[in-house]
């Protein structure tokens, strides 16, 4: 780690516990809309297959639980767009000693955060969790115009800090966008395993393979 000079981080299941995020949130939903049910492990548990680990366009989501739940009358597909808007980013939490972490991170690098996803969304999450200030540049992919895996997003980082992409270390949980993306890019990586596989097609080589964030603490 002598010649890096900056550590980027992805957000969703590698500071963020999407995981826990998605689930509260999914509670609060049945909640809201049905209160009328004695118990909502079956409807929480349909609702986290078809979320996809967050992969699914929202959109499509909630097209998909208008036609699945058990609804006694059904809302606008608007509207649960707007609920969803409005109290997913409530939900967020970070992974245990993510603060820490990153802060660690900054007292000897550069630091900064790319996400895929909606600009209203993930700068919702980041307000929501005061994680703003930690970071010297946050790039989100709906703003940018491009997202992971394209060289693209990952460049206009290494390019915002003027740096090369070999002095960047990038920490993501997802194989492709994240740890296959940024190694074609140039940067080194280390992969946090969370939820998602390893694929054996895949080239890139993570300098660490990580299955707690905390463990960054005697790495970087």
């Amino acid at each position: 780690m002598t010649d890096i000079k900056a550590v980027i981080f992805d957000l969703d299941n590698t500071i963020l516990d999407r995981t826990h995020t998605f689930k509260s949130f999914a509670a609060s939903f049945l909640n809201h809309y049905f209160e009328q049910l004695e118990s909502y492990e079956q409807q929480l548990a349909l609702i986290i297959e078809l979320d996809q680990d967050g992969y699914k366009d929202k959109r499509e989501l909630f097209r998909e639980l208008l036609d699945q739940l058990p609804w006694t009358a059904k809302p606008e597909h608007q509207e649960l767009m707007h609920f969803y808007s409005e109290h997913y980013v409530k939900s967020a939490v970070l992974f245990d000693q993510a603060l820490e972490v990153i802060r660690h991170a900054k007292s000897k690098y550069k630091v900064g955060l790319i996400t895929n996803g909606r600009t209203e969304i993930q700068y919702g999450k980041i307000d929501h969790l005061g994680l703003r200030e930690h970071f010297d540049f946050i790039i989100v992919s709906e703003e940018a115009g491009v997202k992971k895996p394209d060289r693209r997003i990952f460049e206009a980082a290494w390019t915002e800090l003027n740096l090369r992409p070999e002095q960047c270390i990038y920490v993501g949980d997802h194989p492709v966008n994240d740890i296959e993306g940024a190694s074609l890019a140039g940067l080194g990586t280390i992969w946090v395993q969370v939820n998602q596989p390893w694929r054996e097609e895949l080239t890139a080589t993570p300098l660490h393979t990580i299955t707690r964030l905390d463990e960054l603490l005697a790495i970087l």
